[in-house]
């Protein structure tokens, strides 16, 4: 953060936030691809902050405001959540609209095979992984105050419709697998079920910090893709790692042997996921499995156009944004086999 900005908001949140004592000392994560994120370091003690992006910025996207609603709003549940601090509306703070929560220190796992922890107990932390989701998926929304953060019916259809707007928005040439796979998942849509809860959008196991010395979620982080739509979203989103390669900017579990490392099978994890819920069965699961693919291929596609922009979040955007095309592809591959 440019140290005229850290002025500035050591001065700012001094005036506002209750306790806070500078001076103040602010370094960006590294990781990330859309609202920068901050250690903020003061006399006071350790707080995050994350704020939207500089430059011209998508309709709708990177509303921090929202994630600063949600971890306040759940604060009283069972869902673990970081405290939600102070927001700020006014630019000339820090350059944009940001909010502060309380720094949550604890292990960040950003591989799904999980080499840190003993083969014994990665099943844990996978089932701790599931039940949490399911906590979140049970959230009473009114009682919560979040009945209207989002609109509740056809989501998948909406989703769909948005996805491919913010897609054709950040296009940079024609890409056939995108083409292709919005076709089949504009002639598959299921039909809407009526299902709905609070979701996450972005449930992965580096957007979880686990307690330091428990196999116990301490805080669910990142929660600008949340809104209120079909729980099933959130759980396949969750098991795409599966599909994904074990190279690259997200680390995943293709062609990795996961009996031989403790992990649990897709199978395994929607049948945890269904036990949490006390539902019998997943339909539609090529549907949803094919969606997060897209969802995510159109998402880093947005990260691709802001680093040819020159306004991305992360040093490696452009890298991360060449994964578009494959992803969309990976998903053509996956419903070639499974239909």
């Amino acid at each position: 953060m440019d140290p005229s900005r850290t002025e500035s908001l050591g001065q700012y949140l001094a005036a506002q936030l209750p306790g806070f004592q500078g001076p103040l000392q602010a370094k960006k994560f590294p990781g990330g691809q859309s609202n920068p994120t901050y250690l903020l370091t003061a006399a006071s003690g350790e707080y995050v902050l994350r704020r939207k992006p500089d430059g011209v910025l998508l309709q709708s996207a990177h509303a921090v405001d929202r994630e600063f609603r949600v971890i306040s709003a759940l604060r009283d549940t069972p869902v673990p959540v970081p405290q939600a601090l102070l927001l700020c509306d006014d630019e000339q703070v820090a350059g944009s609209m940001f909010y502060v929560m309380s720094h949550e220190p604890g292990h960040i796992f950003w591989d799904p095979a999980l080499p840190e922890i003993t083969q014994e107990q990665r099943i844990d932390y996978y089932r701790e992984a599931v039940q949490t989701l399911a906590a979140l998926h049970s959230v009473d929304l009114e009682q919560a105050g979040l009945s209207d953060f989002g609109r509740p019916q056809a989501y998948f259809q909406r989703q769909l419709q948005r996805w491919v707007q913010q897609y054709r928005a950040s296009e940079t040439g024609t890409l056939p697998a995108f083409e292709q796979l919005i076709v089949w998942l504009e002639e598959n849509l299921p039909e809407d079920d009526g299902q709905v809860s609070l979701i996450h959008g972005d449930y992965r196991f580096d957007n979880l910090i686990f307690q330091p010395d428990a196999v116990k979620i301490r805080a669910i982080i990142d929660w600008e893709l949340s809104t209120l739509g079909h729980p099933l979203a959130d759980i396949a989103y969750f098991c795409m790692c599966l599909r994904l390669p074990s190279a690259g900017s997200y680390k995943g579990l293709h062609q990795v042997d996961r009996g031989a490392l403790g992990l649990p099978s897709e199978a395994e994890i929607r049948k945890l996921y269904c036990r949490a819920r006390g539902i019998e069965h997943i339909e539609h699961w090529t549907f949803y499995v094919a969606f997060s693919f897209f969802r995510l291929a159109a998402i880093l596609q947005g990260v691709y156009k802001r680093a040819l922009d020159g306004n991305a979040s992360s040093t490696q955007a452009l890298q991360v944004g060449k994964m578009a095309q494959p992803l969309a592809q990976m998903a053509l591959d996956m419903i070639a086999t499974e239909q």
